[in-house]
């Protein structure tokens, strides 16, 4: 098993792959249904060949750059572990800022909020905070009626099916309902930003998570105007945004008529998340 995954990760890591030595060994335990604890405690563990025939397979798919959790079909966010497909984009740490920020200004109570998910994608924002607002009930929308539909199984998968509901639409144009929370990630990488996505992202990602115009604005162009009519007095949005881009978001925000609450960073220190309030 050891010279296996010793094999696998210098592949990897000449394919350019960024951590070749974790993704293999992930790749390893998926194709031999072990544990990474009883990987490490039996390194010598002999593989059958069915075993590596499946382990090879699966390299391949990684060598060509394919990310792990496309081809595991499952992606961790928050407390979670989702399913996710080419429909739906990788749900990342970054995101999870927009969840901390909405936790740490609205509290952990379970209060009945009603929260929408503005481009839902997996579904990852809305379910993860349904399952920290335990009286909570929600709305996910989405462009795509095939990442609705991942979302809709995730949602049952949860147990969280019964508390909120997917719909195909722009944006929150098909909603006439006011929400006390609203969560958001639209796409918001350049055309020049594009250009320089790594391989797992370029080949991968669905486009229409990713694109948003020349300079990366157009989706806030359209959702930020809509957001003071989905919002109850006093209610509270999170905006992912991209790096570079809390100047431009933050004002249209306030053009909008929006109290600024905050800016938060990432872990990585880089400005993920306008959160703003009602007046």
């Amino acid at each position: 098993m050891a010279d296996a995954l010793d094999r696998a990760g210098r592949h990897l890591l000449a394919r350019g792959v960024s951590e070749p030595r974790r993704d293999a060994s992930v790749l390893l335990g998926h194709a031999t249904g072990l544990s990474r604890e009883k990987m490490v405690a039996r390194p010598d563990r002999a593989i059958d060949e069915s075993q590596r025939h499946s382990f090879a397979a699966l390299i391949g798919r990684r060598a060509a750059r394919e990310p792990v959790a496309r081809i595991l079909g499952r992606r961790g966010f928050w407390k979670s572990v989702l399913r996710v497909t080419p429909d739906t984009l990788d749900p990342r740490p970054d995101s999870e800022t927009l969840i901390e920020a909405l936790l740490s200004e609205a509290g952990e109570a379970n209060g009945g909020r009603h929260v929408l998910d503005l481009g839902t994608g997996s579904g990852c924002l809305l379910l993860a905070l349904l399952g920290e607002w335990a009286c909570a009930r929600g709305v996910g929308v989405d462009l795509s009626a095939a990442a609705v539909a991942v979302a809709r199984v995730n949602a049952l998968e949860l147990g969280l099916a019964a508390r909120c509901r997917f719909v195909v639409g722009d944006w929150g144009r098909p909603l006439k309902e006011r929400f006390d929370v609203v969560v958001a990630n639209p796409p918001y990488l350049s055309e020049a930003e594009i250009g320089r996505c790594e391989a797992e992202v370029a080949r991968y990602e669905p486009r229409l998570a990713l694109y948003g115009g020349a300079d990366g604005l157009d989706a806030y162009r359209a959702v930020v105007p809509q957001l003071g009519p989905l919002l109850t007095p006093g209610g509270l949005v999170a905006i992912e945004i991209g790096r570079g881009q809390a100047r431009a978001v933050t004002a249209m925000v306030e053009a909008g008529g929006l109290l600024i609450v905050g800016v938060r960073a990432d872990l990585s220190g880089i400005d993920r998340c306008v959160l703003a309030r009602r007046r």
